[in-house]
């Protein structure tokens, strides 16, 4: 996609480093995430202070407690829907708008959900100067899902949940996947719960630590 915008050549030259080396090197395979993630500049995702480091593999405050993940993680988790660029996607935490940017990069249509009215309204600006069109942006309580445009083929939760709601499972279609972190506050494992022929399946992507989704089926403010 055209961005209409102009970056220097040192951005794009450490976004391309961010690819090669912290993503390729550390086994992201899936070339559609790996072309997405050297597409999408990570540096206008976070605070202007903080952009020569956006490319750096480690998470970044946002503000408002929140952070924007480290770019592995996003790839990992990017590269563990299994997109194909047919599916409806669910964001649960817009959080700063570069997951979402990736996911419309990647899939046909994402809804996305946010607590912070705030956050989400920063995000839909980035996006909209981005030329992404795909995106519907939602502000409420994300671990409720967004039941009114169910059902999705993927749904993805960028913060940490106790466990995985049975309302946002009831929110897939037919073979669908659903992402999320889940355990306890401070530490957690990477679920993946994937629907087929032969039922539910459930594996674990491996440790993870995500800031905690606030809401009736997550944590406490």
């Amino acid at each position: 996609m055209q961005q209409e915008f102009t970056e220097s050549p040192e951005d794009a030259r450490r976004r391309d480093l961010m690819v090669q080396r912290q993503l390729r090197r550390r086994g992201i395979r899936d070339e559609r995430v790996l072309e997405a993630m050297g597409r999408v500049p990570r540096h206008r995702f976070v605070p202007p202070e903080r952009r020569f480091e956006a490319y750096d593999d480690f998470p970044l405050p946002i503000g408002g407690g929140q952070t924007i993940s480290q770019p592995y993680i996003v790839a990992l988790m990017t590269q563990a829907l299994r997109l194909t660029g047919a599916e409806r996607v669910l964001e649960i935490g817009t959080g700063s708008g570069y997951q979402t940017a990736l996911l419309a990069e990647l899939a046909r249509e994402v809804t996305t959900i946010d607590r912070s009215r705030a956050l989400s309204e920063t995000a839909a600006a980035r996006l909209r100067a981005l030329g992404h069109e795909t995106v519907t942006f939602h502000v409420g309580d994300g671990t409720l899902g967004v039941p009114e445009s169910a059902p999705y083929d993927r749904v993805l939760a960028t913060g940490s949940l106790p466990s995985i709601p049975d309302v946002l499972l009831a929110q897939l279609a037919p073979e669908g996947v659903l992402l999320a972190p889940v355990g306890g506050r401070w530490a957690q494992e990477l679920i993946r719960v994937s629907f087929g022929p032969r039922g539910r399946t459930e594996d674990s992507l491996g440790g993870c630590r995500f800031v905690p989704l606030i809401g009736a089926h997550g944590w406490r403010d």
